[in-house]
């Protein structure tokens, strides 16, 4: 939407205050998505959707600065949030769960009650929706004298199934709506390191096809693969591209 709006005032670039780093490769012959600078606050997992038209147009004046020195330069310039405290949480729910969030923004009746039940499909409790739960979650599950984890959410029955914290392990999935960057398109399998989270330390691992579906296959199992977060790929700091876990 930014490009658009741009494009209809006549400006040539658009700049955002995300940390992270884009310029031209010669080499590759394309516009490329690198981490920022600041690797506690890299924020290039969010933007794996970029295509060459927008990151062409598209300039990130903090990518190179840590987060000390942007709130130093905003000191020097007298701007009042220069200490601003720092938001862990994603904005537009702010003072809100996200399932009160989702509730609101669905504007319709939301998954009613249902059973929660363990791996061998015995029912354990009654959760009050499945859009309070993620996997690997283990907050605000039953009480069964030991620790229960979310291992997967299936809306077409309305059931949470739990487990152990091992039965979260996963190590292949499929990806969607896949986005390539450094690469006009997957010809070969990639070796590289994939996040399957914002705050996931990246683990190594092979993208390829499949059938016609691309396959992501981690070298050592994972926790909590969750259907729905973004998968995106890396080659050190440089984002080849990304898409969503479908499961």
């Amino acid at each position: 939407h930014l490009v658009d709006k741009a494009s209809q005032i006549g400006a040539k670039r658009i700049a955002t205050g995300h940390y992270a780093r884009a310029r031209f490769d010669e080499t590759l012959g394309r516009h490329i998505l690198l981490r920022g600078a600041d690797v506690r606050k890299d924020q290039s997992y969010f933007l794996f959707g970029l295509t060459q038209e927008q990151l062409s147009k598209t300039v990130f004046p903090l990518g190179n600065l840590t987060k000390n020195e942007v709130r130093e330069i905003a000191r020097a310039a007298g701007l009042p949030t220069y200490n601003k405290e720092e938001s862990q949480e994603i904005c537009f729910v702010q003072g809100k769960s996200y399932a009160d969030f989702v509730e609101q923004y669905s504007d319709s009746t939301t998954n009613p009650p249902g059973e929660i039940v363990d791996l061998e499909g015995d029912v354990i409790g009654v959760h009050p929706g499945i859009h309070h739960y993620t996997v690997g979650q283990r907050k605000g599950l039953v009480a069964t004298g030991k620790r229960q984890y979310v291992v997967q959410i299936e809306p077409n029955s309305n059931r949470v199934i739990v487990g152990n914290d091992e039965d979260t392990d996963k190590q292949s999935f499929v990806v969607r709506d896949v986005n390539w960057i450094a690469i006009e398109r997957l010809s070969e399998p990639i070796h590289c390191t994939i996040q399957i989270r914002n705050r996931f330390e990246p683990q190594s691992g092979t993208v390829f096809l499949e059938n016609g579906r691309t396959i992501v296959h981690f070298d050592v199992p994972q926790r909590a693969v969750a259907p729905g977060q973004a998968a995106v790929f890396y080659w050190d700091d440089v984002v080849v591209g990304g898409g969503w876990i479908t499961g």
